[in-house]
């Protein structure tokens, strides 16, 4: 694939690090030529200094051959605006936007442009880690029958496996986040200390796991 990221902030160059090193081709594009010293001196991808919402600038960073475009500048309206001529006049499929206000997200994903709204997302999060005894999914399927919550267990399942927490609880673990990278476990998987722990759910038994996991274990066993 070849992406265009317009900024070349925190997020945008940690993005262009993560496409190259799964092999695509990134172009990034920021008005401030100095922000490309974010990729580092390894980056192979091409860099243009100019407005995401310049056709001409776009067109320097190849977004006539690009197979997807992520608007991820400081500015929502850069960010729309970009994201909208990359779809609307360069033709390309998939494209993402960054947008801090929650309510122009709404809008704009009802235009058929995804969004990630990092203020929201921000603090949903933090409400998990502040307030985590709720159930609050953070998947549903489309057919509203399967859930991932987050699930707090008891300090007792430190050291434990994963496989014995799921027939405790008789629920599947989907993934755990350690040391805030996400992992898929194995049945041998352990248990560590700080480990965030997200399981496959029915609404019917959401209650019963979340209570079970957040019990300590009889007899310290």
């Amino acid at each position: 694939m070849h992406v265009v990221i317009m900024g070349c902030g925190r997020v945008g160059s940690t993005l262009a690090h993560g496409l190259e090193a799964r092999g695509h081709s990134v172009a990034v594009v920021d008005q401030n030529a100095d922000a490309f010293r974010r990729l580092g001196h390894d980056f192979a991808g091409i860099t243009v200094t100019g407005a995401g919402f310049d056709g001409e600038v776009l067109r320097q960073a190849g977004i006539h051959r690009a197979d997807a475009f992520a608007a991820v500048s400081s500015g929502d309206n850069s960010n729309i605006i970009s994201a909208r001529l990359a779809r609307e006049t360069f033709g390309v499929t998939r494209v993402a936007a960054r947008i801090y206000d929650p309510r122009r997200a709404q809008v704009y994903e009802r235009l058929g442009i995804p969004t990630v709204a990092t203020v929201r997302w921000t603090a949903d999060r933090m409400l998990r880690h502040l307030v985590p005894d709720g159930n609050e999914a953070l998947f549903r399927d489309p057919t509203s029958t399967i859930s991932i919550v987050e699930v707090p267990v008891h300090k007792d399942w430190v050291g434990r496996s994963v496989l014995a927490l799921e027939k405790t609880t008789g629920a599947r673990v989907a993934y755990l986040t350690r040391f805030g990278i996400g992992m898929l476990p194995t049945p041998s998987t352990v248990v560590q200390e700080g480990d965030q722990i997200f399981m496959l759910v029915t609404d019917d038994i959401v209650n019963a796991v979340t209570s079970v996991a957040a019990l300590p274990l009889e007899g310290g066993q």
